[in-house]
């Protein structure tokens, strides 16, 4: 099968197209022919070598794809052949053909694209179990959102006022803070131009954090936190060590947490999965949340793809299509 390989770990210059065995779906499983696949930052720290596939997942990139059911392995029931679904995948979504666990797979609604719905797994996923189970998210608390115009940060950004939070984001340039502001963020903060801390301190701090940026952003995050605050770390492209205050955290109450979605047990995973069909797909048909596909590349085009994410030029999702 065609499949995004890799001469080294390095740059998206390593990426080229080529041919691999296309995998055989074992108990549990649904192989499918993908049609579209998603983007995500953690596709590029793996292409960079540092974040191989958990054991026994596929070495391939991509952890979100849309497409048709193939064949079923033996013990799944309620899939067959030619059956449209999506959902996420360990990895080896960047390929003609990628695993699926049924306990993870969703049929994809006629209203959807099959890049619309490749859009949705890790993103809206990763934004209900941080800020909804991790974060234990309230009505009225306030949040802020590192990275607001990124596909999590769309997500959730839209997930925190779908559940009657305040939200507060940071984000690049002008045009990033109008597209979340017309999410429903009531603050989008230019970190270029504005210290956020000082910012959300003025107003009185925010209950729980969302942060992708790590190490540079540590005291910054619980300098605005209010007492009893929560901050979730799920992404360190500001780097991974930092000096930690203790004092503050004690003083404030403070909780600190890191997540991450691709190593979770795959009674996780179907859960959040559950979420997705159950919540988000129906608020998305309604209108009540908005599909944030900012734009999608040939598979063929996957180094011009990693470039524009690279180059933060994305508002929202990423997706590559094979169809």
């Amino acid at each position: 099968m065609l499949a995004v390989l890799q001469t080294q770990a390095g740059d998206a210059s390593t990426l080229y197209l080529g041919e691999t065995a296309r995998p055989q779906p074992g108990p549990g499983q649904l192989l499918l022919r993908v049609h579209a696949v998603g983007i995500n930052r953690a596709d590029i720290v793996q292409r960079e070598g540092r974040y191989p596939a958990p054991a026994g997942a596929s070495p391939l990139l991509g952890l979100e794809v849309s497409g048709e059911v193939v064949e079923v392995g033996a013990g799944v029931s309620g899939f067959a052949p030619g059956e449209a679904v999506f959902g996420l995948v360990g990895g080896g979504g960047y390929a003609e053909y990628a695993m699926l666990d049924a306990s993870c797979a969703l049929r994809k609604p006629d209203n959807l694209s099959h890049a619309e719905a490749a859009s949705l797994p890790e993103a809206w996923m990763t934004a209900w179990f941080n800020l909804i189970e991790l974060g234990q998210l309230k009505a009225n608390e306030q949040v802020l959102i590192h990275a607001g115009a990124s596909g999590v940060g769309a997500a959730a950004i839209q997930l925190a006022r779908l559940h009657g939070a305040q939200v507060a984001c940071t984000v690049g340039s002008a045009a990033k803070a109008a597209f979340c502001r017309g999410l429903g963020a009531q603050r989008a903060i230019e970190y270029h131009r504005q210290d956020f801390a000082c910012e959300l301190k003025a107003q009185g701090g925010v209950d729980l954090i969302l942060d992708c940026v790590g190490a540079r952003y540590l005291d910054a995050n619980l300098h605005s936190l209010r007492s009893d605050g929560r901050l979730i770390v799920i992404g360190l492209m500001g780097g991974a060590n930092a000096p930690l205050d203790l004092g503050r955290l004690l003083v404030k109450r403070l909780s600190l947490r890191g997540s991450t979605l691709r190593a979770q047990p795959e009674a996780v995973k179907a859960r959040l999965s559950t979420a997705l069909r159950d919540t988000i797909v129906p608020a998305l048909a309604k209108g009540q949340l908005k599909l944030t596909l900012d734009r999608t590349f040939p598979l063929a085009e996957v180094r011009a793809a990693h470039a524009w994410l690279e180059g933060n030029h994305n508002l929202g999702k990423l997706v590559l299509t094979l169809a």
